[in-house]
């Protein structure tokens, strides 16, 4: 009885993965959605649908874009994880979507309910002062804070954002004080980081460079291991003296927990081509973006590496529970 009653199971279990297989073996059959927990228009949205298309020619399925915007990237997150565990729904998620449940509680948990495919693009930032100001490099920015203790600012897109991580990050290895000045956005930042009332900050290239251009500010360095190649005479932190400095707003794809493995590495070999395309690298260098395909299993260690690095420096500064 009790091998009858196995054989049965097996055979139940049998009837379940069967079509399942059958269908990963066939993916993809009908349309892609990826979801965004961002409206369109913004940096996220517009390198997704740069590159959908040209996943949609390598997969032979449409890409469709889904815009979920709200509640910090929660409600995109809760739609991807309530969906089905076939591949027709992907998630892409910034480096917001790991530093937002160090600081408030969410139902869900990347690591735990979702699966890797790939990392997409790293987006450095600048390090910047007021031109104004006689500091001209990333040393005697130190320098001036360690003279100054506590006299220091800086300025960034908000509590929480990876400008104002960043900049505690510097704080934090750099053995500096500054007082945070947060803002709403980075458009708000500027008047005053350019007056010189704001004496320091970690601000996109594609928004900051134009104020460097005209010197009203001046660019001390790029938070990236590697310099930028579209500004390679701007060195990195690290090399300025801040070995090991390294940060970046960076953006990947994921999976609901669940989805077949040969689905994952069908959707990651077609991301990590489309990130090989030179027009396509070219618009990414326009925006300040560098491509950055990786394996799940690279994208595994990044999103946890990245969950206890900012995990400490929230808990540092305080910001859980915001």
């Amino acid at each position: 009885m009790e091998l009858r009653a196995i054989s049965t199971g097996l055979a139940t279990l049998l009837l379940v993965l069967l079509p399942l297989a059958s269908r990963a073996q066939h993916y993809p059959d009908r349309p892609i959605r990826l979801l965004l927990g961002v409206a369109a228009g913004g940096g996220q949205d517009t390198i997704a649908r740069a590159m959908a298309p040209k996943v949609t020619s390598i997969l032979g399925a449409n890409i469709v874009i889904d815009n979920r915007p709200g509640a910090g990237g929660d409600i995109a997150t809760g739609v991807a994880m309530q969906a089905s565990s076939d591949g027709y729904t992907l998630l892409m998620i910034s480096s917001s979507n790991v530093i937002r449940p160090l600081m408030y509680k969410t139902p869900h948990n990347l690591q735990r309910d979702f699966s890797p495919i790939a990392q997409l693009i790293n987006q450095p930032y600048l390090l910047v002062t007021p031109s104004a100001l006689p500091i001209k490099s990333v040393s005697e920015l130190i320098s001036s804070a360690k003279s100054n203790s506590g006299k220091i600012n800086f300025g960034s897109a908000g509590n929480g954002t990876l400008t104002h991580l960043a900049a505690e990050l510097f704080k934090d290895q750099a053995q500096i004080e500054a007082v945070h000045v947060p803002y709403k956005g980075a458009g708000s930042l500027y008047p005053d980081l350019i007056a010189g009332r704001v004496h320091f900050s970690f601000s996109t290239i594609v928004s900051a460079l134009p104020h460097v251009r005209t010197n009203r500010l001046r660019a001390l360095a790029v938070s990236t291991p590697k310099r930028v190649s579209s500004i390679p005479d701007i060195a990195t932190v690290s090399e300025s003296g801040l070995s090991g400095y390294s940060v970046s707003q960076w953006y990947a794809v994921l999976a609901p927990k669940g989805v077949p493995q040969s689905v994952i590495e069908k959707v990651n070999r077609a991301l990590v081509t489309v990130l090989q395309d030179p027009e396509l690298t070219k618009h990414l260098a326009s925006d300040g973006a560098i491509a950055a395909s990786s394996s799940p299993a690279e994208l595994a260690i990044h999103l946890k590496s990245e969950t206890e690095r900012w995990g400490r420096i929230v808990k540092k500064v305080g910001l859980q529970n915001l």
